[in-house]
């Protein structure tokens, strides 16, 4: 009988030593709103001066009909094909004697429990001894309220140190799920983190809710980092924002109703599906739209 050779998924550049590493993960995609969670991975890692160390097989994750390569000019001329890839990367921890790990990149389309096993049997290998797991979502919230982050812990000790409110969500999950069960049952103490993104403002970046993210996964892991140029990319991007629903009657009549529900959910009142924005759907996707609009043609500014 002829044998079937294992694929190897996860490909080792380096085999890092590690000091009781933290691991911090984000996919682009589903579990991505706002790519909030994408650039809350992005810019720790650059902060903190990461080293990419392993890489996912790309050619095992996608389907190249539906997720294409990109073609890349270097210099004007030389053509470049950039793969969809999910590394893994590492960073010493400011003020800790201990390291962290990222993993980010793309949702895989293809494999799910079989990524998510090599990313526990990595995580067990390099001595992960906690997991952060990042997300955003698409919500009925308004722009102009702090951001709201849900989510939920394994112990109570990183519950306390996460502080968000308990999420109830039942239904489809994406890899951050399935990542989060896998280490889990590895043993692995995870927290996860989902970050409350305007659902009308939905295809354009959310510094703001990249803020927020990074400001909670900083106090879970016990570090610091410097988020000046998130504050000012955030305030340009609620003031963008507040410029246009100023000049909309319709609009303005939206965020106001929203941020009511908002108040109202602070002061725990129960919510049906009757106190919803009273304009309908349509007021939404009329301001989605004309927000992205906007922030197209303003974004050189």
């Amino acid at each position: 009988m002829t044998s079937v050779a294992r694929v190897e998924l996860l490909r080792w550049d380096a085999h890092p030593q590690l000091r009781r590493p933290a691991l911090v993960a984000a996919f682009e995609g589903w579990n991505d709103a706002g790519n909030a969670a994408s650039e809350t991975v992005a810019y720790l890692s650059r902060a903190w001066g990461a080293s990419r160390f392993a890489a996912f097989d790309a050619e095992e994750l996608w389907d190249f009909t539906s997720s294409r390569p990109q073609v890349r000019l270097e210099s004007g001329r030389t053509r470049r094909l950039e793969w969809p890839e999910v590394q893994l990367a590492s960073a010493p921890l400011p003020g800790q004697d201990r390291d962290v790990v990222f993993v980010s990149g793309p949702e895989p389309q293809l494999r799910w429990r079989s990524f998510a096993r090599e990313v526990r049997g990595a995580a067990e290998s390099l001595g992960v001894r906690t997991a952060v797991l990042v997300g955003a979502l698409l919500a009925d919230v308004p722009h102009t309220r702090p951001v709201r982050i849900s989510g939920g812990a394994a112990t109570d000790e990183l519950a306390d140190l996460a502080g968000v409110e308990p999420s109830y969500y039942e239904g489809p999950t994406g890899i951050v799920g399935v990542v989060s069960d896998a280490l889990g049952q590895a043993g692995i103490p995870t927290v996860s983190l989902w970050a409350s993104v305007p659902h009308y403002v939905s295809q354009s970046a959310s510094p703001k809710a990249t803020l927020a993210l990074v400001e909670k996964a900083v106090r879970i892991l016990g570090s610091t980092v410097d988020v000046v140029e998130l504050e000012i990319s955030a305030a340009a991007y609620e003031r963008q924002i507040n410029e246009l629903v100023a000049s909309d009657d319709d609009a303005s009549a939206y965020v106001t109703r929203l941020e009511e529900q908002d108040s109202e959910a602070d002061a725990g009142g129960q919510m049906g599906a009757e106190d919803g924005p009273k304009l309908g759907p349509a007021s939404g996707e009329h301001l989605a739209a004309e927000v992205e609009r906007y922030l197209r043609d303003h974004r050189r500014d």
